[in-house]
């Protein structure tokens, strides 16, 4: 009976499925890439917390304008420069990028690593631009 339910009725049984998997994907991601911060939440984290900011993104775009006294250290350069970071193993970091996607990858790479407060900055630079905070060349 229910095996023949299951085949009238495939299209809705897989559409079901699909859409659960969808709605569970945020929650999965999240888990392996660290929480997300918005701007404000980062601002409360740097001046309160003394939090590291990383930004991850190419040099031409960093050149263009970064979060004041962030560390600059290109995604493609993270696993060899990664002791950089050692001393900083007990303070929490935000990672930045241009849209928040690929900070998600080195959240996950700095938890395995053993830091255990590290946070993506929603939105990237450019949300943290949009909410009026300050960029430096510098």
């Amino acid at each position: 009976m229910e095996l023949e339910f299951l085949k009238a009725n495939l299209i809705w049984v897989i559409t079901a499925v699909v859409s659960g998997g969808l709605l569970l994907w945020p929650l999965i991601r999240n888990r392996s890439s660290g929480a997300s911060l918005s701007p404000l939440q980062a601002t409360l984290m740097i001046n309160r917390e003394d939090a590291i900011v990383l930004d991850i993104r190419e040099p031409a775009e960093w050149s263009k304008g970064h979060i004041p006294n962030a560390r600059h250290i290109p995604l493609g350069q993270i696993e060899k420069r990664l002791a950089e970071l050692d001393r900083f193993k007990a303070k929490p970091i935000i990672v930045s990028c241009a849209t928040g996607s690929r900070a998600g990858s080195v959240c996950g790479t700095l938890r395995k690593a053993g830091f255990e407060k590290v946070f993506n900055l929603a939105g990237g630079v450019p949300a943290w631009e949009q909410a009026g905070q300050p960029l430096t060349t510098r």
